[in-house]
This record gives structure tokens, sequence and C-alpha cells, in this order.
């Protein structure tokens, strides 16, 4: 292995493409930007560590200084406690409030990291079993050179088959361990240390999901990096009740692989109806475009109140955990699948399938555990046929005086208020059904999440989230929309035509709707943003559950978002790549702008690279309705490559955000690489982790977040065209930080020349260079061969 310590050498090799018959470039960068002196390690890259990255972690969160916002005041998590950390108190062990937070958010962060990093060795087991250990991981065929970027990025290592994934996975787990070990009593101590952990979970997680798709990919046959995947039916509405119906709940699909298997073995895939919630339909979807997918996990309990489902089939993570008692009070057969998620039912994997569908065919048993996807396929199945024709006699249509009659009992108490996360005005709603006047209930269905607090608190237990979705049962008929299935990663081609154009600013962004359905008005306004920003030529890409959401809205003619803009890669197209293990390729497509479009080596080469991604790559998530442990530590992962997230107002209880301080200049410098000089690069991004209270603060945002240090005055111009005007829309006049962002006058918007300048001569702006950005600091400016 050649081996340059001295200068730093860029070596292009030319290899050729076995599919293609054509020459490729591969950029070899020798070293690493965070050492020092650029060396190419000799033999095998060490996996890193919880503090090999601890120096790069510093730099941002020098920048981005932890925000907490406690629960409470108190830590209980030893028999020393409770302890009191309130002001500058410290608890038994010696821990601050700072670092008590901190450690809370770790803890957050490794559950999330845990849970994709399990389910993906699950995947990666049963793939083996399906497809061979030899099986090759081939995410786009001859489309994608560079196969799983943060794999190789994070552990320097290339998986060519699902053998190769295991040693991957072994990697994961043991970070996981010990990143839960510093969580201890009595380990860490410091706030930022801790921050550093959770930023490490957070590439963690982003390695185990990238294992967990790509492995489905390989042995699924999923589409392949397929800008024009097929459309899949979304909604309530789609479903054909006239046949046996089967419901879906979870994120991990082998059981739901095999109810679509056994159907079609059996000649029977036009009669029983495969639905699904939450990531679980969306894979059911990427391997058979006929499973309809219901909605995000908010739509579990109308419909399983619904009683249209004949048999629900339950595996991991986001499922009710009170799923098997609503199902039981509707009658509904129910098989859980996974040993994270038993519900309390009998195993009954090892008896034979007969005596199973005998059992819960005839409820002598409502439910049970079968833990062989295949097993529970066939059950499935085969119990839906069996109970489905006298279910449907049974079922009962909305009835407007029972729902009324129901809604007069209210006592107009406001507990059931006080209790919606969205404080949303049941009461005056139950009062206006009470009279019978349904239209406000109906209106609430819309913006619902479908917690059912409101029914707990019920002095008078009345079915309250039960009425809402009757007294909106023509909407429900209505939900008659269309997703397009998860193409999964993004073609080399498609980086390479929009590589510059991003980096350089000409595409203003790449906006990532990711996350749960917990919003605070409905999905509707996650669905509006992403076609705002793609009417404006950002690059949308979503995901989960937020796919869903913004499949579930129609334009002016009709129209979902999905069949009126491209699923490529590309300017104005919105971009599903899947479910929620699929970030792992809106984070690899930014990985891969930095490999293909400058030739940058990915190898164990994390902090160079993010370095690159943070300065020069206008990449903004955004989790509207994030809720669960899993979109914290994505949120996390995304952090760490120096790309910034908002949340939605819910996303506050997460306990931190990561904000930065436009008015201090001083943490606003950054290395120019052509002259080794530090410059005032002002506040791009301003934040790396904000919360937003309304979809229209979220839209401003999001337009400023992606503005980079590196955007030409071409780029700079674009993006603050786009951030003015939004700001002006919303807020009614000009942003008072428009000087932070203007570098020379060639950056001001043409059509914006005026107001700008005039703008600028008020304050003390003077022009500044526009710099060849990085945050590491040198000691002698780099040449262009060199970089």
């Amino acid at each position: 292995m050649l081996r340059l310590t001295e200068k730093k050498i860029a070596l292009t090799i030319k290899e050729l493409d076995a599919g293609f018959g054509r020459i490729r470039d591969l950029s070899v960068s020798i070293g690493k930007l965070s050492s020092g002196d650029w060396v190419e390690p000799e033999g095998p890259t060490p996996y890193p560590s919880l503090a090999t990255l601890r120096s790069w972690d510093r730099k941002l969160l020098s920048r981005y200084q932890p925000f907490y916002m406690p629960f409470c005041d108190l830590c209980c998590m030893c028999t020393f406690g409770k302890c009191d950390l309130t002001g500058t108190k410290k608890g038994a062990c010696g821990i601050t409030m700072p670092a008590q937070q901190a450690r809370t958010v770790l803890m957050t962060a490794c559950i999330g990291a845990a849970t994709h990093t399990s389910h993906a060795r699950e995947l990666v087991t049963y793939a083996i079993k399906r497809a061979g250990r030899d099986c090759i991981i081939e995410p786009g065929g001859n489309a994608i050179g560079v196969e799983a970027p943060i794999i190789r990025l994070v552990c320097g290592e290339k998986p060519q088959t699902l053998a190769d994934l295991e040693t991957v996975l072994d990697y994961c787990e043991s970070q996981i361990t010990s990143l839960l070990a510093a969580t201890h009593t009595g380990q860490e101590g410091d706030p930022l240390d801790f921050e550093s952990k959770v930023l490490h979970a957070g590439m963690i997680d982003q390695v185990g999901m990238e294992v967990a798709d790509l492995a489905q990919i390989a042995a699924l046959g999923y589409p392949k990096a397929d800008p024009d995947a097929p459309l899949a039916a979304l909604g309530m509405g789609t479903v054909e009740t006239t046949k046996p119906v089967i419901l879906v709940i979870g994120h991990n699909v082998p059981p739901s692989v095999a109810i679509i298997d056994y159907l079609s073995r059996e000649n029977m895939t036009d009669q029983v109806e495969v639905t699904g919630i939450c990531c679980t339909s969306i894979d059911a979807s990427r391997y058979s475009p006929r499973a309809k997918i219901i909605g995000p996990m908010s739509w579990q309990l109308r419909y399983i109140r619904s009683g249209i489902p004949d048999v629900i089939v339950v595996d991991e993570q986001c499922v009710r955990t009170d799923a098997f008692s609503e199902a039981s009070l509707v009658g509904t057969p129910f098989i859980a699948t996974s040993d994270k998620n038993c519900m309390g039912l009998p195993d009954r994997t090892d008896d034979p399938a007969d005596a199973i569908v005998a059992d819960l065919s005839t409820g002598l048993q409502k439910g049970v555990l079968i833990l062989d996807p295949e097993k529970a396929g066939e059950v499935a199945v085969r119990v839906a046929r069996a109970v489905m024709p006298a279910r449907r006699k049974s079922l009962a249509s909305a009835n407007p005086a029972l729902i009324s009659e129901k809604a007069a009992e209210c006592t107009q108490c406001q507990l059931c208020r006080r209790a919606c996360p969205n404080d949303l005005a049941i009461p005056q709603a139950m009062k206006a059904a009470g009279d019978g006047d349904l239209s406000f209930l109906s209106a609430i269905y819309d913006i619902c999440v479908g917690c059912g607090r409101c029914e707990h608190t019920c002095v008078k237990k009345i079915p309250v989230h039960s009425l809402i979705v009757s007294a909106a049962a023509d909407k429900i008929k209505k939900e008659r929309y269309v997703i397009r299935t998860g193409r999964g990663a993004i073609q080399d081609v498609e980086i390479r035509n929009v590589g510059g154009p991003i980096v350089l600013g000409e595409i203003p962004g790449v906006v990532a709707f990711v996350g749960c359905s917990n919003f605070a008005n409905g999905g509707k306004e996650i669905a509006e943003m992403a076609v705002e920003f793609a009417k404006r030529r950002y690059i949308v890409v979503t995901s989960g559950c937020a796919a869903m959401s913004i499949g579930m809205y129609r334009d002016e003619e009709g129209k979902t978002p999905y069949e009126r803009f491209p699923g490529s890669f590309t300017a104005g197209g919105i971009v599903n790549v899947g479910s929620c293990v699929a970030n792992a390729h809106i984070a690899g497509a930014t990985i891969k702008i930095a490999s293909i479009f400058a030739r940058r080596n990915l190898r164990g080469n994390y902090a160079e690279i993010a370095d690159y991604v943070h300065n020069r790559v206008g990449a903004v998530g955004v989790a509207w309705g994030a809720m669960s442990q899993k979109a914290a530590a994505i949120a996390s992962g995304f952090w760490r490559l120096g790309i910034p997230v908002v949340v939605g107002p819910h996303g506050t209880k997460y306990r931190r955000m990561l904000l930065g301080r436009a008015d201090h200049d001083e943490d606003w410098y950054v290395c120019d690489q052509r002259t080794g000089e530090e410059v005032y690069a002002g506040p791009a991004p301003e934040h790396l982790f904000v919360a937003a209270e309304t979809k229209e603060e979220a839209m401003v945002l999001i337009a400023k977040l992606c503005m980079r240090p590196n955007d030409t005055s071409r780029g700079r111009a674009m993006k603050l065209s786009h951030y003015i005007d939004l700001y002006q829309r919303h807020n009614g006049v000009m942003p008072d930080d428009i000087p932070r962002y203007i570098r020379t006058m060639s950056d001001i918007p043409v059509t914006l020349k005026g107001d700008v300048s005039r703008i600028l001569l008020k304050s003390a702006w003077k022009e500044r260079p526009i710099p060849d950005p990085t945050l590491f600091r040198h000691s002698k400016p780099i040449s262009p061969e060199e970089r």
C-alpha cells in the first residue's frame, strides 16, 4: 500500500466496470483530514470507537451549543436519588443538570440505534436464510458504483455479499453496548462528552439502517434505485371490503412477505386484501405494489376499530401496545410475530398450522404468538378467509343519531382537551355533535394524531376517538390516494448531475421530510411544505410516515404530489426512498456527493466528509412529526454529518436543541483552504437542531438553513431570494439578518437589489471573500492539486 506523509495527493484510478463495460473514475484521497497528516492506512481501517471522532464532534458542539429544556429538576436513576439538580446543585454522584439532560438524550439515541440495529440483525439473518450468504448486494445494479456509502465511510469496508453485513453489525452492536454503558452512574459526567456520544449513536444508527435496507433489497428484490418505482394505493378508502382483509403493523417485513408469498403460491392474490400501517406497509408495497398502505402510525386506532381488518399481524416498532386489546374489542383475530413484541400471547410457533387456524377462527383463542414468518403468513391468510363472511355482516355503518346521542353525554369538563397533545377543541365539537352538528368532530379527524388520550381521561367513558372517526365516515370513503413505493438508493448518475449545482448553490437545497406522524396540525402541513419546496426546485426526499402523509394530499387537479412531481433525485423531484431504515439512503446521497462529485475518499474518512457536507451541501432534515426514539437517533446521525434538522413543536420534548448564536461573530469563522486564513463565513447554517412552532416558521427556517459557506454568488442569490420571499410572505417584512448572508454585492438577488442595498447601507456591512471552507485549521494553504 502506498504510504505518503509529506504531501496530500489524490490518485485517479481507472477501472473497468463489468456491468457497463465503461471506464469509471475512482478518486482515492491519501489519508485523513482530521489526523493532520494525510496517510492511507495499511491493512484494514480500524472501526471508529466512541472517542475517534470526539474532536470533530466538539467542533460542531462549540458552534451549536446544547440548549437544555428539562422535563423535571430531579434525577431518579439510582438509589441515591431522587436528587435535586436545580440551579448549580449536583446529584449524589456529582452529576449536574446539563449532564443529566445530555445523558437522557444519549439514552434516547441509544434506544433508537438499538432498535434499528436489532431490526437489521433480524433482516440479515432472514435474508441469508432466504437467499444464501453469498447473495450479492446490488442496491442499484449497474446504476450504482458507490454501494453502501455509510458503511464505507464509517467502517472502511465495501460489503459485497450478505455475509459481509454480519461483521458490520457486530461492530454496531458493540458500540451500542459501549454507549449505553456510558450512561451508567459514575461513568461520563461532562455534557459535551455525552453529546459527542449522542452523535456517535446517530452514526451507528445510520450504519444499522443501511445494513437493514441493503439486506432486504438484496433478498426481496425491491426496486433498485428506480426513479420510476411503481405507485401503490394509499388510504382507508382503497380497501375492498368485499374481500378478506389482513392488516400488518410494524417495521419488520418478513411476515408481510410471507403473507404475499402464500397468496401467490395458492393463486389467491386477487382474493385477499393485504393492507398495512407504518413502515411494514411501505416495505410490503416495495415487494408487491398490490399491497395497500392505510397510513402512518396515527391511523392504527381508527382502522382497528373500524372492524374492517379480519386479521391483524404485528411485528415490531411503533405498534400500539394496546393493539391486541383493541382488536379483541372488535373480534379481530390477532397474530404477534416478534420476540420483541410478544403482547402477552401464548407461543404457538411449534404447533401445526391447522390447529392454530382452528383456534383463531372459532374464537377459542383471540390472539397468538408465531415466531416463524412463513407459518404466520399461512395462518393469517387462512384465518382471514374463514372469519370474513361473519365479520363483514356484523360491520355497522356510522349512525349520525347514535353519534349525537353519545356526544350529548359530554359534561364539558375539558379534561379531554387538557389531555390532547394538540389542545384540540374536543369539548366544543362534542357539544355541537350533541346538538346534531357533526361537522366540528369531522374537522378534528383531519388533525387528530390518534393517541386516544381523550378517552382515557373522560369521566363519562365516552369513546371520543371513535366518535371523531365515525363523524368523518364520508371523508374516509374518499381516502383514495397513491404513494410511490420506496425506490431505495440514489443512482450515481443522479449524483453526478446534481452534485455540482448543489455544492455551488445553483440547486437551492435538498430537503428531507422524515420521521413520525405526531403532527401539531395534521399531516396536510408536511405535504404542503413538500410541494412548496418542490415547486421552488429544491430536491425533496422523504421516507416512512412522512412519505405516507405527503401522499395523502391532492391539489386542485386531483393529483397527489407523487403524481405531480418526478421520483428522480433532481431539482423539483419528490423522492420516496422507502421505510425508516431507507433513511440511510438520504444520508448516503450527501456522502456520495462528496465522493462522486468532489472525489473525496470515503474509506474510513468520516471527519473530512462530514466537514465537506457541512460546509458545501445545502441539505436540511425536517422531522415535523418526530415522536419516537428512532427519530431522535436518525436526527443524531444527520447532526454528525453537519446537516441541520428542523422539528415541529412537539420536538421540544426531546429536551435539547443545538442552537447557533448568529450574533456571536467569533463562532462563524472557517479556514479558507486557498489562503490558510480564517474568514468570517456567516451563520450558515445557523442551527443544527431547532424546533419551529408553525409550518410557516419551518419553511422560512428550511430556506435559511440550506445556505452554506461554499455557495457561489449565483447560488447564494438564489437561496436568499427563496429565504426573503418566504419570510416576507409569512411575516410581512424583510428579514433583519440579511447582512450576515451577503458576502459580496453579487450575492444580492437581482430583483431585490434596491431593497437589500438599502438594508446594507444602514448596517455596518463590509464586503468579504467567499472562502473555500473547512472547519479544520491548517498551518499553510492547500494547493488545488493537494485538495
